[in-house]
């Protein structure tokens, strides 16, 4: 039987990861055209915003490409909680002569509440639509299917891996607790078992009956290697892409990727109100702070103030507090453009 990558067009087993914010469509369109699965992550805008992202992908490439959608539960706001949040920033903010923003907001529509997205991805019928957080409706997904749309959804352990079969996913994206960006366990209030890739990828080989694709720490072909040797499909890539000139992270967020801190990622709620693996900055320092013992908002609420404190820094030459997310593997990172990353990473496995 062919393999997914295969049955969806795509000519190695090389996926880049939808990382939002920082792959852009021309990103992606690299990867696509050099054989990989590119990917554009749209949880963080409007369905008007996705539209435009996918059709200028679709403007850079004829290939098969991957578009990400957050299917995280809703946020609950919580008045009292957001303004101790911002009470306790506030000093932080005025080292920028800035004040902290009056109220904080959900920044970002879940999938879960978003039917526009749903009939822009039906109208524009990409490859893959992934999912993050959690999983939709089952009618979403029955739509969706129908229109012959692959989906994978992301998944830290076998629990929320067979919750993602169960609801009719073709492919799993096993993400360890290496990978960079957001963790994404579908009850961030749950235990979470915190599986490295290796482990969590081969029990899920052995544990489903769909193909899995492993993400988390991956840098090169050798570790991509190692992935098909446990039984992936592919291997998802993240990091590894943001050092590349088509991605659109900042000059800050570049050279705290080859610093010192690459070799010591932390895995931090602050920035968002998720866990995610970032590079340790000011926002991270945070924690022994100004914001130490303070209970933090639900996501994506508690990241307005984040992506605020963050513009407020940038416009005094401060970088240090953006979300420079990065994986365990942020040491191996190589600046060079996406389709001579894949063409090495190709050569490498």
């Amino acid at each position: 039987m062919p393999s997914l990558m295969t049955r969806i067009g795509v000519d190695l087993p090389i996926v880049q990861a939808p990382m939002a914010g920082t792959s852009t469509p021309a990103l992606a369109a690299a990867v696509c055209n050099a054989g990989g699965l590119g990917s554009i992550g749209v949880g963080a805008v409007t369905a008007a915003g996705a539209r435009e992202m996918i059709e200028s992908l679709k403007r850079l490439t004829g290939r098969p490409f991957n578009v990400n959608v957050f299917a995280h539960r809703p946020a609950k706001a919580d008045r009292e909680r957001e303004r101790a949040w911002l009470d306790a920033l506030k000093p932080v903010f005025k080292r920028f002569d800035a004040e902290p923003p009056v109220a904080l907001h959900e920044i970002y529509t879940s999938f879960l509440a978003d039917p526009a997205m749903l009939e822009l991805f039906l109208e524009t019928r990409p490859a893959v639509v992934s999912f993050h957080f959690g999983l939709p409706p089952a009618q979403a997904i029955a739509r969706l299917k129908a229109a012959g749309i692959v989906l994978f959804s992301s998944a830290t352990n076998l629990d929320e891996a067979e919750q993602a079969v169960a609801a009719g996913a073709d492919a799993i994206v096993a993400q360890g607790y290496e990978a960079g960006g957001h963790r994404g366990v579908f009850d961030p209030a749950a235990p979470d078992s915190q599986l490295g890739v290796t482990a969590l990828t081969r029990l899920l080989v052995n544990r489903i009956a769909i193909p899995v694709i492993a993400a988390g720490g991956l840098m090169d072909g050798a570790r991509i290697a190692a992935m098909l040797d446990l039984g992936a499909e592919a291997a998802q890539l993240g990091t590894a892409f943001i050092a590349c000139p088509e991605s659109s992270a900042d000059q800050p967020y570049r050279d705290a990727l080859f610093g010192p801190g690459a070799s010591a990622t932390e895995m931090t709620a602050l920035i968002s109100g998720r866990p995610a693996r970032c590079l340790p900055n000011a926002f991270t320092a945070l924690k022994d702070g100004a914001l130490r013992g303070v209970k933090i908002p639900d996501y994506p609420i508690a990241y307005d103030a984040g992506k605020a404190l963050a513009a407020a820094g940038r416009a005094k030459g401060d970088g240090g507090f953006g979300a420079q997310w990065a994986g365990q593997g942020a040491p191996l990172a190589r600046a060079m453009p996406a389709a001579k990353l894949v063409e090495t990473l190709a050569r490498e496995l």
